[in-house]
């Protein structure tokens, strides 16, 4: 299976593929299919694609911060808490705490690469949340539409899912 990894046709594609990842999400819901199945289809285009080579997820998204986060990020920093909640968050209404972005992004990111990526959030750990994530597939699933419009990885996972699940 050939993998797209142009950040502009996926962007594209994923806008153009929206209804059809809605009506997609609801017929997860209503069949049953194998959720093993789907993580191994995932696993195998994590394998192919280099997060750290695209990084888009830490210029698009939001980074959402448990308290665990926040400790781990000031210890990996030598700062106190108080002055990382200061300085590297905000509060965001429909989030809670989440890191502070640039106009490049999270305020982390360097390039590509992401300074703190041996303490980095929990969610950025398992983004994007295909084969890791609290629950079943099916419940993560609204996150995939709005991501499939940004990051290779679940654009090509949720093409692959219909192909596996013979939804058209």
């Amino acid at each position: 299976m050939s993998m797209l990894t142009d950040l502009v046709q996926i962007r594209r594609l994923g806008e153009k593929g929206r209804p059809e990842n809605e009506r997609f999400r609801q017929h997860l819901k209503r069949h049953d299919f194998v959720e093993r199945r789907f993580r191994k289809i995932a696993e195998d285009i994590e394998d192919q694609i280099d997060c750290r080579a695209c990084a888009n997820c830490c210029r698009v998204a939001t980074t959402s911060l448990l308290d665990r986060d926040v400790e781990k990020l000031a210890k990996y920093l030598r700062i106190p808490k108080a002055r990382f909640l200061r300085e590297y968050t905000v509060r965001s209404e429909d989030e809670g705490l989440i890191l502070r972005r640039t106009e490049s992004g999270c305020v982390f990111l360097s390039g590509n690469d992401c300074t703190v990526y041996e303490a980095r959030p929990g969610t950025c750990d398992d983004f994007p949340h295909l084969v890791r994530g609290a629950g079943s597939l099916v419940s993560r699933m609204w996150q995939f539409i709005d991501r499939a419009t940004y990051c290779p990885i679940v654009y090509n996972s949720l093409e692959a899912f219909k192909k596996e699940s013979g939804f058209r």
